[in-house]
């Protein structure tokens, strides 16, 4: 679990996001430590909310205190290593196929290629245009 602030607006209970990293409007604020101490490019899920409010440069209408867990994300891998409990290094297969039905899985906006991920679970094969041999996987 993680302590973070997140815009007023988008605070509930369940809500997921992806952290895009630091502002430089940010970088003279006072709470810029508890703002920015999440991995980029990761997608977290609101566990909880706390009853603490400040004022923001940012958000109009303020920013909340909530508790936050890394959400796990679907993507296709390869299937070879894809083995419940161990850890990958993700990245992204050479691919400019942007209609393919996989494309999303191989390419997730909340992943960066070299980022890490525990394999929770192993699912379907996917066809790939390329011929690539893919698991649909979940990974923390």
């Amino acid at each position: 679990m993680l302590i973070t602030l997140v815009g007023e607006r988008q605070v509930k209970e369940g809500n997921e996001f992806i952290y895009l990293g630091s502002l430089t409007e940010c970088k003279e604020c006072k709470l810029k430590g508890v703002c920015f101490n999440l991995e980029e490019g990761r997608k977290y899920k609101i566990r909880s909310i706390r009853g603490v409010r400040h004022d923001c440069k940012i958000f109009d209408e303020g920013v909340r205190v909530v508790e936050v867990d890394q959400a796990p994300l679907t993507i296709a891998s390869n299937g070879k290593g894809a083995i419940v409990g161990s850890t990958i290094t993700y990245s992204f297969p050479y691919c400019n196929e942007v209609a393919c039905e996989t494309y999303k899985l191989c390419h997730p906006i909340a992943l960066r290629s070299g980022g890490k991920g525990k394999i929770l679970e192993v699912g379907k094969d996917l066809d790939c245009t390329m011929g690539l041999k893919l698991k649909e996987i979940t990974i923390e």
